[in-house]
């Protein structure tokens, strides 16, 4: 099924055809771990210097509502799903409009390895999420989406006292220091924007970089965004296919013009594609500072900003200086300083010299605006369980 799966994804919203067969395979992936580690993560635990005669079990919730986004529609689902599906929960899906293929294949999916009643999708528009999530049926709600869907989610779940895990908007740093290797930064850093025609959460958005080695970053950057290839999604070679709507694209289209006002720099693109297709130029700005849009703001689309930074210090406090903190990258070759630097940056994960992503054994999820809650791994799974305390004493 994989090949199919890939193309209605490519079909529904646009994705590069190799990255929608990667994601495909890493849902895969995600199953077998689950299947292998889940019995383990759900055995009764003994804590330590905890009664002998007591024990924490981990018990299912009941159903869980997922409002999923169409930007990796078989991941995000998959993501969620397993794990509460794992731990014997039902699963309730809303996913986007604009791939609602998908969702009835994930269904199908799901129903031929689950009991029917265990999994569905539901093609609900947005305004009848808060009667279901006041249903007294639903357990719980996990959304992956923008920071304003989280917040009126979770006042919702919040007034229904159901559990909530979000993982919501980024606008992930990537700091290349002194010492980094060029060459190196430079090649991660355009694959990492440009993952999903950069129309991901987790995407490297805002490059910091400190002033010594600025002009020379700049140049390599710019020549591996130039050189990715943009064009027809089905195509095998294709790195960057279109936006995945117009609305989207035009957004990001005002966020660099009014950045370019403010006194950024183009160094590349900063124009929509014409012809069929929402297709926007990948682009590179430079020069940003706060005030301007690809400063602060999530730019959803393939567009970079460049950040100057005096110093390590100057770039760990314009790396924190969001209001998002989900993910986020340093390069450098002294290893064991990024390890220091790492846990200085407000965000749910750090990689050093690699680009941000997902496993399905370690914890994912974000800080701040960018969500709270963990999927993956066992704190995902226990995430939409009743971590329950029994203990027995005989009479």
């Amino acid at each position: 099924r994989l090949p199919g799966w890939a193309a209605l994804m490519t079909a529904e919203m646009g994705k590069p055809l190799a990255q929608s067969r990667a994601e495909i395979e890493k849902c895969a992936k995600l199953c077998e771990y689950y299947a292998r580690q889940a019995p383990g993560f759900l055995a009764d635990q003994q804590p330590p210097e905890a009664p002998g005669n007591c024990r924490v079990s981990f018990d299912p919730l009941g159903v869980i509502l997922a409002i999923m986004p169409w930007n990796f529609p078989f991941w995000q689902v998959l993501r969620a799903a397993v794990p509460a599906l794992a731990g014997g929960n039902a699963v309730i899906l809303k996913h986007s409009p604009n791939v609602s293929g998908c969702a009835f294949a994930v269904q199908e999916a799901f129903c031929a390895a689950f009991p029917a009643h265990l999994f569905q999708t539901l093609l609900l528009p947005n305004e009848q999420v808060p009667r279901v999530l006041a249903d007294p049926r639903i357990q719980g709600v996990t959304l992956t989406g923008s920071t304003r869907a989280g917040r009126t989610v979770a006042e919702l779940a919040g007034r229904a006292m159901k559990k909530a895990v979000f993982e919501l908007g980024g606008s992930d740093a990537y700091i290349v220091l002194a010492d980094a290797d060029l060459d190196h930064a430079a090649e991660i850093c355009a694959s990492a924007r440009l993952i999903n025609s950069g129309q991901s959460c987790v995407c490297a958005k805002r490059f910091i970089v400190v002033a010594s080695v600025r002009r020379e970053f700049e140049a390599r950057f710019v020549a591996r965004m130039a050189a990715r290839s943009v064009g027809d999604p089905m195509e095998e070679a294709t790195d960057v296919g279109p936006l995945a709507r117009g609305d989207l694209r035009d957004h990001l289209a005002r966020q660099v013009r009014a950045s370019v006002k403010r006194g950024a720099k183009l160094l590349l693109g900063g124009h929509a594609i014409p012809g069929p297709g929402f297709y926007y130029a990948p682009t590179v700005l430079t020069a940003v500072a706060p005030g301007m849009p690809a400063y602060g703001e999530e730019l959803f689309g393939p567009a970079a900003a460049i950040i100057p930074a005096r110093d390590e210090r100057a770039a760990i406090a314009a790396a924190n200086d969001s209001p998002y903190g989900l993910g986020s990258a340093l390069f450098t070759r002294d290893t064991r300083r990024a390890r220091s630097i790492a846990r200085e940056i407000d965000a749910g994960q750090v990689f050093v010299n690699d680009f941000v992503r997902s496993d399905p054994s370690l914890p994912f999820g974000g800080v701040k605006a960018s969500g709270h809650g963990r999927e993956l791994g066992p704190y995902g799974l226990r995430e939409f369980l009743n971590i329950k305390t029994i203990c027995v004493t005989k009479a």
